[in-house]
């Protein structure tokens, strides 16, 4: 009883752990699963962000590198320096010569100030001190000449100016209200006097400008300094670029960004497509149609000829038939006529109308003979029927003959 239990309980012990194997196979291949398919997707979240990367990097260069390109300079300043003649007997007020400065258009001395076909507003701010000289001096000219490499003037322009008016009791006000800056240094009694020398400056592209010289006609002016200004003004797209920039950069970066997107995913497509499609294969394929199609060509060509051998063969065996068909009736006749002419004498008004009928019997006959070969030889050739009918005109020319010989 006691080894009859045990193996029992042994097989009850296996029966209750064979499923803890499968279990733990099953789980370790899923964890295997999840993790490898975890392991693919960051991989795959890598190089995506990787190529988005540099997706908008390109974009975001393309667009710096056409907006550097592009867009002109939109400010350009530069100080003006006056110097003037010193070698003569004058007064304390006046000067020896007009003040001249002689400015450069270029910079770092090679490159244009002034792009092509855009214009600019060339001003030229003047600072002065509201001294007793400036304000009797009154209006006084200021002159602009712009020259070439060659040193030939391109353009120049004269323009008067004056300081603003401001009345004693003004003066008065503003110097009480305005004296603890001016005790401190912070202001000083001078204005600001703008000269617009240029309103729309082109430059021309078969002499461009490289430099200028600015002329103050006046020997009793008195400037503590001075700037040249030149304003692009930007119109079209220019304009929203320099107005607009952050708005301008965005959309360019995105259209930049969707066109290396668009030109990137064909370049995908067509990897896929490529490995799936053997361009060899399709060549081959091609070649085997046209190979195909060229026999069909000469097939059809070759039973054409055969048919029209066919048909010209049985023309020509029907003609043949039609001719001996002819030629047995018209020896048939022949023999009649001879039988008769031999028989001779005093029946011969009978025998005629009996020689007649049976001639015009023979010749149905002859003609339902000839009906009947031209049939049976191609009843394709229908047509050929109207040919069988020629030996109307034989039989009726021997029957003619035939009457003569009678007669």
């Amino acid at each position: 009883m006691d080894t009859g239990t045990e193996p029992m309980g042994t097989g009850g012990h296996h029966e209750s752990g064979d499923p803890v194997g499968p279990a733990l196979l099953w789980l370790w291949d899923t964890v295997t699963m999840v993790t490898l398919q975890a392991r693919q997707r960051v991989l795959q979240g890598a190089l995506l962000l990787c190529a988005l990367g540099l997706l908008l990097w390109t974009a975001i260069f393309l667009y710096g590198s056409f907006y550097y390109s592009y867009m002109p300079l939109a400010t350009y300043s530069t100080p003006v320096h006056y110097y003037y003649r010193t070698d003569c007997d004058s007064s304390a007020s006046l000067l020896c010569s007009f003040p001249t400065a002689n400015v450069s258009l270029l910079r770092n001395g090679k490159n244009q100030v002034m792009t092509y076909g855009q214009p600019y507003r060339i001003s030229l701010e003047l600072e002065m001190p509201e001294s007793p000289a400036n304000q009797e001096l009154g209006m006084f000219m200021v002159k602009m000449f712009c020259y070439s490499r060659q040193g030939q003037t391109v353009t120049s322009s004269a323009r008067s100016t004056m300081l603003r008016y401001r009345s004693g009791l003004l003066q008065t006000l503003g110097t009480l209200f305005l004296i603890p800056f001016f005790l401190s240094g912070t202001a000083d009694q001078k204005q600001l006097v703008e000269v617009e020398l240029f309103s729309e400056y082109r430059e021309d592209s078969y002499a461009p400008s490289i430099g200028a010289i600015i002329e103050i006609q006046s020997q009793r002016v008195q400037i503590y300094s001075a700037n040249l200004y030149i304003h692009a003004h930007f119109t079209g797209i220019r304009y929203f670029l320099y107005n607009f920039p952050t708005l301008s950069a965005v959309m360019g970066v995105a259209s930049n960004l969707s066109f290396l997107s668009v030109l990137l995913l064909f370049s995908y497509l067509r990897l896929i497509w490529g490995r799936f499609i053997n361009p060899q294969k399709v060549r081959d394929r091609i070649h085997l149609h046209q190979r195909l199609a060229g026999m069909d060509e000469s097939e059809d060509t070759e039973l054409l000829q055969d048919n029209q051998d066919d048909t010209t063969g049985i023309e020509n065996s029907s003609s043949d038939a039609l001719l001996e068909a002819h030629q047995i009736t018209a020896t048939h006749l022949n023999q009649k006529e001879e039988s008769i002419l031999k028989a001779g004498g005093g029946g011969m008004d009978i025998r005629h109308g009996r020689f007649q009928s049976e001639i015009d019997e023979e010749e149905i006959i002859a003609e339902e003979e000839v009906e009947n070969m031209v049939m049976s030889v191609d009843p394709e050739l229908e047509g050929s029927s109207e040919t069988a009918k020629q030996p109307d005109s034989i039989p009726s020319t021997l029957t003619g003959t035939s009457t003569c010989v009678i007669s």
